[in-house]
């Protein structure tokens, strides 16, 4: 029986100024009331942490989320971030690999692996990334390539750390492009990620880790998806950052 409860995050990316995301949250928590059906996570830019955090910190049912960390807890890392800067906002979830970071600043596996390593370390749930770039689908690699991913980005994390993971499947072929994988292709995708992990560590460790679907997510298309049996839960971008659209996608309601 799966007891996995979902978890929807919203990664706000490169947008809304420290006003911008403060009326968001207001207006978010007062759409959403005392919903727990599932665990919300709001990842704004690091110039909203504290403004966003502190409105948070009577909420039971959101947490912060940060987009991004550097895996050393200080040093000469100009423009970084430290895994206990983040932990002093009180963030509960990073985000690390996004296909983004990946293909802009060429992040390696390697370099991946670290910040899982970091997060962890520093008691954060790490949102680790993967997924094929459009050439990988079409080619037929994607098994390949995803497999990759996992094998290299939790190399040497133990069984009773990675349960603290929470994996994000996104096709980078449907980020920000409108075009979104089907239920049917979504949901293939995480049964074979969630394979892995069994590879990788257990049956019983895989049933445990939840794995969110991120692409062009939309209050129309998000009940299908959540409705898959290894799809545990959303990474939204774009529609996280109108607050009728997440809140909708929360609720389950279509607009």
């Amino acid at each position: 029986m799966n007891t996995r409860k979902k978890i929807i995050a919203g990664n706000w990316k490169m947008n809304k100024t420290v006003s911008e995301a403060k009326a968001f949250v207001h207006a978010l928590l007062k759409e959403l009331g005392d919903y727990s059906a599932a665990d919300i996570v709001i990842c704004p830019p690091f110039t909203a942490l504290q403004a966003v955090s502190e409105l948070l910190d009577h909420s039971s049912h959101v947490r912060l989320g940060a987009q991004n960390l550097y895996p050393a807890s200080h040093g000469p890392y100009t423009g970084e971030i430290s895994p206990w800067m983040l932990r002093e906002f009180y963030c509960h979830y990073v985000i690390v690999g996004h296909s983004e970071r990946r293909i802009h600043l060429g992040e390696s596996d390697e370099f991946i692996n670290k910040k899982v390593k970091a997060a962890l370390a520093a008691s954060l749930h790490p949102i680790l990334c993967i997924g094929e770039a459009l050439e990988e689908r079409q080619r037929g690699i994607w098994k390949e390539k995803i497999g990759s991913q996992l094998e290299l980005d939790l190399m040497a994390i133990e069984e009773k750390q990675v349960v603290d993971c929470i994996i994000a499947y996104e096709p980078i072929w449907a980020i920000g492009t409108g075009k979104n994988a089907t239920s049917e292709q979504a949901q293939e995708v995480h049964f074979f990620i969630r394979e892995q992990l069994t590879k990788l560590f257990s049956d019983q460790i895989a049933q445990k880790i939840r794995i969110q679907y991120g692409g062009s997510v939309t209050p129309h298309n998000a009940q299908e998806l959540l409705a898959c049996p290894d799809i545990d839960g959303l990474l939204i971008g774009g529609a996280s950052l109108d607050v009728l659209s997440f809140s909708s996608i929360i609720l389950n309601k279509k607009l």
